[in-house]
């Protein structure tokens, strides 16, 4: 087989460029889906803090085109914002079957520009493709779920969220979040009012504020927990932890010895379970047992860069290719650990995801925007 490439970076033009808009500081005002875009004053995710509420009472709205939202918390930058979408323009791109052998290079994974298809919001995070065919992600300072589909722009979709950060889907179709606000790991069937918690304390104490999810095909749950979304007096474990819910909902520790873990995921074969250590600037690998616990944990990749950001979400795909977010926009790492190079985005990058309805497409969240960019290869499981 052949060596792949050496790393490089690869330039991308925007598809569409963002609109301008105002920022008002009127922390009691509601959001507005169809208002202008603003900058956010967030700049790095360490800076968010959170409210510990529950989010029981949060609702589920049907998509629509454009959304009224209010926000119940005062977002924890301070301000608040119109949280809205540009109107952006479709880039078209062509059809591919995808690629047959491992990409050797990153002109070996791209197959489009990066197009941005939402701005205005105050620090997007946790895209999830929905195999009904929609986005959603989390807008955390905004106590937001939106939902973006093609065509549409995107609109509020769930809030109250308990600030969400990361989502996924587990086996049944429901919503899973990892909720900074609320410190649980949440679950909700699309549609429904309440949302159940499945984890929201280790040994009796609250847990920090979880930050990332990967769901293996048992439905066994991986989440990571660092304090971003709490303050150090609220703080009651002593460590910063990856964990684990087995199909029976029972609550383990992978490993305490993180500094901030907080990107995670699955290889194809769920045979390795990847953790972004942000502040460490690397990403560590564990073994994943018959019985879906996780061993080892030594470094795959040292990440540092001069770059802005550091290692955050992640996604992996067909080929085991693990799409790093931060350094410059997304890194492209081989299952080797070598670095293909990187996908330029011209801002923070927080997380990554693949969608679309063949899998691939990389949308990527980057505080006050969302992007997507086609590729020739797809997103594990797809």
């Amino acid at each position: 087989m052949m060596k792949r490439a050496s790393s490089c970076m690869f330039s991308l033009a925007l598809a569409c460029g963002g609109g301008g808009g105002e920022t008002t500081t009127d922390t009691g005002s509601s959001t507005d889906a169809t208002g202008t875009s603003t900058e956010t004053g967030t700049s790095t995710e360490t800076g968010t803090s959170t409210e510990t509420g529950t989010t029981d009472t949060s609702t589920s709205t049907a998509p629509t085109s454009t959304s009224d939202t209010s926000t119940t918390d005062t977002p924890p930058t301070g301000t608040s914002t119109d949280a809205t979408t540009t109107d952006a323009t479709t880039t078209t791109t062509s059809t591919t079957t995808g690629a047959i052998d491992p990409p050797m290079s990153l002109e070996d994974v791209l197959d489009g520009e990066l197009e941005l298809i939402a701005d205005g919001h105050m620090f997007t995070e946790g895209p999830i493709w929905s195999p009904d065919g929609y986005l959603l992600y989390s807008d955390i300072p905004a106590n937001t779920i939106f939902r973006w589909s093609e065509g549409e722009q995107a609109s509020a979709f769930i809030n109250p969220s308990g600030n969400s950060n990361g989502l996924a889907f587990d086996l049944e179709g429901r919503l899973l979040a990892a909720e900074h606000g609320g410190r649980r790991i949440s679950r909700r069937v699309i549609g429904e009012q309440n949302a159940e918690t499945l984890a929201g304390e280790f040994e009796g104490q609250s847990l920090n504020s979880p930050n990332d999810i990967a769901v293996r095909s048992d439905g066994t749950i991986y989440f990571t927990d660092p304090p971003y979304g709490i303050q150090p007096n609220q703080q009651e474990l002593d460590f910063q932890g990856v964990f684990r819910i087995d199909p029976q909902g029972q609550l383990s520790l992978i490993a305490d010895d993180f500094d901030r873990p907080n990107g995670i995921a699955l290889s194809p074969d769920e045979s390795l379970l990847y953790v972004a250590d942000t502040n460490a600037e690397h990403v560590r690998v564990f073994d994943v047992q018959a019985d879906g616990n996780a061993v080892g944990g030594q470094v795959f990749v040292d990440l540092q860069s001069d770059q802005p950001g550091n290692p955050d979400g992640m996604a992996v795909d067909a080929f085991g290719d693990l799409f790093v977010s931060g350094g410059g926009g997304v890194r492209v790492v081989t299952p080797a650990g070598e670095l293909l190079g990187t996908i330029a985005v011209p801002e923070q990058v927080t997380n990554c995801k693949f969608g679309d309805p063949d899998g691939k497409a990389l949308f990527i969240t980057a505080q006050a925007r969302v992007y997507r960019i086609r590729l020739k290869v797809q997103g594990a499981g797809a």
